[in-house]
């Protein structure tokens, strides 16, 4: 995936009531404010002064032209934008990249299913049976090299592994693919500390033949690629 134009450096001043991000830019010193995309807590991706991209929107009737992109943490650049994990894993997907899922036909996006809610991406056709994936972001890190899902209470993440479940007592295939967009982490967990009732969801949907995968990214200021798989540790 690559970004439309280039991105813009700047410096965080802080990021408040989830949606917005206060920044100074690099280039004139102003001080804007973005969309930050991320309906996470962000633990550790928000220390005031770290340095960040963000990109800029034509669109007239934009409130806020700007979006938070990227930040610099642990010496590593990280995506923070949870629009796009969805469009990762399927060019992921259509590219190859996650063997387990390969073979599938034809690619739905947001395909309405369980109770008032929309799959992902929904693989149809091919040498499987219909195969329901949802996609979560993933940016926490708490030990190198160690990724953690969720970085915040996620009621809505319990209830589609409840839904995926669902789907698998119907006779088809569920898998979850978590998107770690960082490139200094192999290794993926549960953070049962931060969501217990979210592991344990996870725990009786794999029981209930719920599949698992985690891939990795590179990050840069033109582009995010899925370049690898990231080991599950639960």
């Amino acid at each position: 995936m690559k970004f439309p134009a280039p991105l813009k450096t700047g410096h965080l001043v802080k990021r408040y009531k989830r949606f917005l991000a206060d920044i100074v830019l690099d280039e004139t010193g102003e001080e804007i404010t973005a969309h930050c995309a991320n309906p996470g807590s962000m633990l550790g991706l928000k220390e005031p002064g770290s340095k960040v991209w963000v990109s800029q929107s034509d669109k007239p009737k934009r409130k806020l032209k700007y979006s938070f992109e990227i930040i610099e943490a642990d010496g590593a650049l990280v995506g923070i934008n949870t629009a796009y994990p969805n469009k990762l894993v399927e060019e992921a997907l259509v590219a190859g990249k996650i063997s387990e899922l390969n073979g599938f036909e034809t690619l739905r996006r947001e395909v309405k299913y369980g109770k008032n809610s929309r799959i992902d991406l929904l693989l149809e056709g091919g040498e499987h049976s219909t195969t329901y994936v949802e996609v979560k972001n993933v940016h926490l890190m708490r030990q190198a090299g160690l990724a953690e899902f969720p970085d915040s209470v996620t009621a809505r993440g319990a209830k589609h592994l409840g839904e995926l479940a669902d789907m698998v007592a119907e006779g088809h295939r569920a898998a979850m693919v978590f998107m770690v967009q960082r490139p200094d982490c192999d290794r993926l967990s549960l953070a049962s500390d931060i969501d217990p009732n979210y592991a344990a969801a996870f725990a009786a949907a794999k029981a209930a033949g719920v599949e698992a995968y985690a891939v990795g990214c590179s990050v840069t200021p033109e582009a995010i690629e899925v370049n690898r798989t990231v080991a599950l540790e639960f």
